[in-house]
């Protein structure tokens, strides 16, 4: 029987933990998406996603989908059946755009890496090169890979792109990093960007979010392949005038108008800080605490939205997960495909804290010790609280004297 009594503690990597600001946004009545109103919503969220992309050039667009739909809009509308790409493989979510590309009639070529590292730049550089005649159409690359939790560099890649001199388009899935880790789309000069509503938004599900560049938007003018319901033409010419060619998700647009709001408030730079913080605190407990290894083969590849934490021979992640879900009403992730069973992983992105993630690390911590992983009891949570106590970003102050003076008399704890 599970433990329902208190909050379910949401500690898989998407979807995360929605702000009670954004649930109260969305608590709307319906209305008339065609009103004169209607603009002044959907254009405000347009333009304002572009800051969060970092673009100024780049088209937003926004369907009623998960990032999945994104990732076939951003295929379908730039390219052609039979046309080649480039895509490395490094963890599920690699291999299921991978897979989709294939499934839409793509030539797809397929670079294999390890699980646990990210796209390999010399090896990318390296068939850049020798394509001549620029068969290749486009470059597929997770920006970072929830499965493995690891993050790409894609500041790198375009690097490697330029030195070949290769004009292939270059597609990023920013899913899970985006409004979590530095994501520049102008400045790497990514020319499809995709990402999703339920992780860095913090928003529930239900939005899939592309960004175009220009000359992706170009190329829509000689891509063959059939689309509909995901036809960028058709949203360029309903969102002129602030609208869309469909029923948008109205409610999910208002959460993602106070969701925007709650990012510019804290500020990107100091969200990207915030990210990488928690999770150098999560390292600690896995890498110092338990002494246990990540899934990510290098400090090179830490992604700063999830760690995935290798469980010892003999022990099964999937019964780790099961036992903190049902005892302890803790949600961690899951291994997937080729890492079934040999881990669990904790999402730290979006809207959380120190004591929330102590939580999730106490918890995961609980239910390794009762599947019989030996860690020392409070070795975890010990190694996050010295790394986060040691490296608190925000400045120390004494209390004066008269401070707790004040202190002590208003609470009735002097008396008088």
């Amino acid at each position: 029987m599970r433990r329902t009594t208190g909050r379910n503690f949401l500690f898989v990597p998407g979807p995360t933990n929605v702000p009670d600001r954004v649930q109260r946004a969305m608590l709307v009545a319906m209305e008339d998406h065609r009103s004169s109103k209607f603009p002044d919503l959907s254009s405000s969220v347009l333009s304002d996603l572009k800051k969060v992309f970092k673009t100024t050039e780049g088209q937003v667009f926004i369907f009623p989908s998960s990032g999945t739909g994104a990732w076939e809009a951003a295929l379908t509308n730039t390219l052609s059946p039979g046309d080649k790409i480039l895509a490395s493989r490094f963890g599920q979510f690699s291999h299921l755009w991978v897979d989709m590309a294939q499934r839409l009639d793509f030539d797809v070529e397929v670079l294999d890496v390890e699980w646990g590292e990210g796209v390999p730049l010399e090896q990318t550089e390296e068939i850049l090169r020798a394509d001549k005649n620029h068969q290749i159409k486009g470059i597929l690359a997770c920006h970072n890979e929830t499965a493995t939790g690891v993050t790409s560099d894609i500041a790198g890649l375009r690097k490697v792109m330029d030195a070949a001199n290769h004009p292939a388009l270059l597609f990023v899935d920013a899913v899970s990093s985006l409004a979590s880790i530095d994501f520049c789309m102008d400045e790497w000069r990514v020319d499809l960007a995709v990402s999703g509503s339920q992780k860095g938004l913090m928003l529930p599900a239900g939005l899939g979010i592309l960004a175009v560049s220009q000359k992706a938007l170009k190329s829509m003018a000689s891509a063959k392949s059939r689309r509909c319901y995901f036809d960028l033409a058709d949203m360029i010419s309903a969102n002129k005038t602030g609208y869309f060619p469909y029923t948008p998700a109205l409610p999910m647009l208002y959460g993602l108008r106070e969701a925007l709001d709650i990012i510019f408030e804290e500020g990107l730079e100091d969200i990207f800080a915030r990210h990488h913080y928690f999770a150098q605190g999560v390292r600690a407990a896995v890498t110092q605490g338990w002494e246990l290894e990540l899934c990510a083969k290098s400090p090179k590849w830490y992604s700063d939205t999830v760690s995935a934490i290798m469980v010892p021979d003999g022990i099964n992640g999937a019964h780790v997960i099961d036992v903190a879900f049902r005892r302890y009403n803790l949600a961690l992730g899951a291994g997937l495909s080729k890492v079934a069973g040999k881990l669990f992983r904790i999402g730290h992105l979006g809207d959380l804290n120190e004591l929330m993630l102590m939580g999730a690390i106490a918890g995961a911590e609980m239910a390794m010790l009762d599947v019989g992983v030996k860690v020392s009891p409070g070795s975890g949570v010990a190694a996050a609280s010295n790394y986060w106590r040691s490296n608190d970003p925000i400045p120390k102050r004494k209390v004066s004297k008269e401070e707790q003076f004040y202190e002590a008399h208003s609470t009735g704890s002097v008396q008088g």
